[in-house]
């Protein structure tokens, strides 16, 4: 990685879903390879449950946390559709990472939209994506409240950081029997997306 080049992502999601710390765990799994980070993130609707989203950057070099339109390396959605909002930032060759846990936004229970048909196809459209049952696989690992953490060890996969290093990092990020519990949710989802990359 040269001087100017850098990572993208965004990771979008739904108040409650741990967004926050998803994006902590790749920036600090991104400084323990000497990288430079910058993250831009939502707070305003999180305790409502309303849509959330962090903007990762880390590179030798980076100057701004804002990801511009169209140069977004990967999406990682941790409900269904929520990454749908931000394909228009994903580059040509991009990848989404997404959850299939769905969490109806309001105006979908209360009668006002619909919840969009055949988000895979949707999603396929603007890159390559993979679908992780990440609800099923949290609860496989100890509670549903590490489902991040799942989809965190499928981004995992594509990317070339040391696995020690984001073990290291979940450890720093969750203590007492929550750090053993994420651990293995980072597993499970790493195994997920493999079994998924090879079935391509």
């Amino acid at each position: 990685m040269d001087n100017y080049s850098q990572s993208n992502l965004i990771i979008a999601g739904v108040g409650g879903q741990g967004n926050i710390a998803a994006s902590e765990v790749i920036a600090m799994t991104a400084i323990k390879s000497g990288l430079n980070v910058r993250i831009a993130e939502t707070h305003g609707m999180a305790q409502r449950g309303g849509a959330v989203h962090s903007m990762v950057r880390y590179g030798k070099k980076v100057f701004s946390p804002l990801i511009p339109e169209g140069d977004c390396d990967f999406i990682i959605s941790l409900e269904y559709i929520e990454g749908l909002r931000w394909l228009h930032y994903l580059k040509k060759g991009g990848m989404s990472i997404v959850s299939t846990e769905k969490r109806l936004p309001y105006t979908v229970s209360a009668g006002f939209s619909e919840y969009p048909e055949n988000p895979e196809k949707i999603y396929k459209k603007y890159g390559s994506a993979i679908f992780i049952n990440a609800l099923e696989l949290a609860r496989d690992a100890g509670t549903e409240r590490c489902a991040n953490i799942v989809m965190i060890g499928a981004f995992s996969v594509f990317e070339s950081f040391p696995e020690e290093d984001w073990l290291i990092s979940i450890k720093e990020r969750f203590r007492g029997k929550f750090m053993d519990i994420n651990q293995k949710a980072f597993f499970l989802g790493k195994k997920a997306a493999l079994t998924e990359v090879k079935q391509k």
